[in-house]
């Protein structure tokens, strides 16, 4: 629809689509890198919504967040100035899969990404509907235009629309047009985008019911406390995170499961209303009965939405059943006898963009000025979108100031390889990044981000000095620490064999043994050794568990750091912007067909295009050297 007016109302350099997890980082970082910007959304009350969950962190997600952490971005603050309870998850495995996980309150989290937006030097916020994305004759983006009829001008655009963009909820039979939590949708973009030349697709994700605590029977659940003791998601924090609340673990059952399965037939998803292309590692609770009959039942975790409410989240019950039914399955649940739902769950579609026609800056590449970011991309989940609209927001900026792009390699961390996921094999689903995606999470853990990223974050301009300091610190007493443990010897004494028969490990040789080797024992914990180790430093509870980590995985460690470096010569190898592989007779159909499309940046990105393979690769290797000789 064509708006009724067009008004000029201002010109920025950098406008961003949304302020969801994706706009608000995208704004902050062009703003704080010095470009007059603009934030954009449907509505104001809406800026760093939860829809879902009401969370941050989790496997692999935490990660994110400490790297959006150390590069300069708001997410890991948010989350520790909202925390109700902090985690660590799988500590029962090594620390490759170590993950923090905060539990939220959502207002709170909101209202702290609100003041972040509207105390930001060089930032503008404005409630409207992006209708119209303005460009110049030769492509290049030159604005915007609302529903309402406002123009702005820009040099370039991040789109962050999350699952707003052509939004459609499903409740049963109830079908309504409009956004999460019953926001409006976007119902005017889509159109522009395909005459852009976007390739879209739909795709669909969905939440469980909110509940009220009071009708919650919590006597017949398992409490699930936080971790003492840790200290939040930022390296250098700034609010104590305390655990303040209880998340209750509850299972359905077989009397759930037949309510279910009596159901489908009034499920929009079995139904065929659903069009969209659902995310396969966060099924709803009638694709996991229906999948997994042979399960008894699947666990359930009550969560609080927020201090000051009495909302409850009910995690891994996602449900598009109709509301009565929804009802009927929860009071089968021990705990949720009496249940009164708040909100019903619901499934919701939304269009997105193919993310193959973005490169590694997540720009898109045949309109010079657009970005893009988040669930428009093909992702799912808020720390995915975050860390995109970080990258996103920077890379506008310095496009903008006429700087060079920045860009992450996989081995740089798990921001590095989601992008390069969706650049590169692109997203037939909802994308959700989990630590086995990284073939580097061994060095890429959430306790080294700092080190990892810090320094680039401060190249760039988000960190300040004073923080890349404090980490040099960090790491300064972490290599003072490896060099001690490695060099100072224990010799063999009856107090030092009896400890170590305390700790179910055998005695020490007459020659001795460094205290490295000692921490090597898998019976053996850092914090042990202090009975046998007088003259150890006072170190931080984060360079401690460092240390431990460095020296137990050492050999692991290095092995992966030579993988890295044999990998960063074909990985970095650039590829000429202007090849036409559809020419190279050499490369099999689908890889020419293939790379012509994703058209890839460096060898090692070749290599990871589906339907490229290793002998695709070598004959492309062939080709470059030829084409340099001539």
């Amino acid at each position: 629809m064509t708006p009724m007016l067009d008004f000029f109302a201002g010109s920025y350099q950098v406008v961003v689509v949304g302020a969801g997890h994706a706009g608000i980082e995208a704004a902050l970082a062009a703003a704080r890198l010095g470009c007059a910007t603009l934030c954009l959304c449907t509505s104001l009350e809406g800026i760093g919504n939860m829809p879902c969950n009401p969370s941050i962190g989790g496997t692999a997600k935490g990660q994110l967040v400490r790297e959006i952490d150390a590069l300069g971005g708001e997410m890991a603050r948010a989350a520790d100035a909202a925390c109700l309870q902090f985690r660590i998850l799988n500590r029962g495995k090594g620390p490759a899969v170590h993950s923090p996980r905060a539990q939220s309150d959502r207002m709170a989290y909101r209202a702290y990404m609100r003041r972040a937006l509207e105390s930001c030097p060089n930032l503008d916020l404005a409630q409207g509907e992006c209708g119209e994305i303005l460009t110049e004759p030769e492509g290049r983006i030159r604005g915007v235009r609302l529903v309402g009829g406002a123009r702005y001008d820009c040099k370039a655009l991040v789109l962050a629309t999350g699952t707003f963009l052509g939004a459609k909820t499903f409740t049963g039979e109830v079908v309504r047009h409009m956004g999460p939590d019953g926001m409006y949708s976007a119902d005017h973009l889509t159109g522009c985008l395909e005459k852009l030349g976007l390739s879209l697709r739909r795709f669909k994700t969905g939440t469980p019911a909110r509940v009220s605590g009071k009708s919650l029977d919590f006597s017949k659940m398992t409490p699930q406390p936080g971790d003492p003791g840790e200290t939040g998601f930022a390296f250098d924090p700034i609010f104590p995170v305390e655990n303040q609340v209880l998340c209750w673990l509850t299972y359905t059952n077989e009397k759930t499961h037949e309510i279910i399965r009596a159901s489908l037939n009034r499920s929009p998803l079995f139904s065929g209303e659903i069009q969209g292309t659902g995310p396969r590692y966060c099924p709803s609770i009638e694709d996991k009965v229906v999948r997994f009959p042979e399960k008894e039942r699947h666990q359930l975790f009550l969560e609080p939405c927020g201090k000051d409410t009495d909302e409850y989240y009910v995690q891994g019950m996602s449900s598009s059943l109709p509301e009565d039914v929804q009802r009927a399955f929860l009071r089968t649940i021990p705990g949720l006898e009496r249940v009164h739902i708040l909100r019903p769950g619901y499934a919701i579609e939304y269009d997105c963009i193919d993310p193959l026609q973005l490169n590694h800056t997540l720009a898109v590449r045949d309109i010079p000025g657009l970005y893009c970011a988040g669930q428009l991309c093909g992702s799912s989940g808020y720390e995915e979108a975050a860390g995109q609209g970080l990258i996103a927001g920077i890379n506008a900026a310095k496009q903008v100031q006429g700087l060079s792009p920045v860009t992450l390699a996989r081995r740089d961390g798990y921001l590095g390889t989601l992008i390069d996921d969706l650049v590169t094999r692109g997203a037939n689903e909802p994308y959700r990044m989990m630590t086995s995606r990284s073939e580097y999470r061994l060095i890429c853990r959430q306790d080294n981000a700092d080190a990892r990223l810090m320094p680039l974050g401060y190249q760039i301009g988000l960190l300040p000095k004073e923080r890349l300091k404090r980490m040099e610190a960090r790491q300064a007493q972490l290599k003072a620490e490896l060099v001690r443990l490695h060099q100072t010897v224990v010799p063999p004494s009856r107090q030092v064999n009896a400890f170590l028969q305390s700790q179910e490990t055998s005695p020490i040789a007459l020659s001795g043994a460094t205290l490295a080797e000692l921490l090597r024992r898998p019976q053996l914990r850092y914090d042990a050794l202090a009975a046998i180790d007088p003259h150890r430093p006072v170190l931080p509870p984060s360079v401690a568990g460092q240390v431990e980590i460095e020296i137990k995985y050492e050999g692991y460690i290095r092995r992966q750091m030579k993988d890295i470096e044999e990998q960063r010569r074909l990985e970095d190898a650039p590829l000429p912007l202007d090849i036409d592989y559809l020419s190279i007779r050499t490369l099999r159909t689908e890889a020419r067909q293939k790379l012509q499309a994703v058209r890839p940046e460096t060898l090692g990105q070749a290599g990871r295009i589906s339907g490229v393979s290793p002998a695709d690769i070598g004959a492309l290797m062939v080709y470059l050297s030829h084409r340099k000789e001539q």
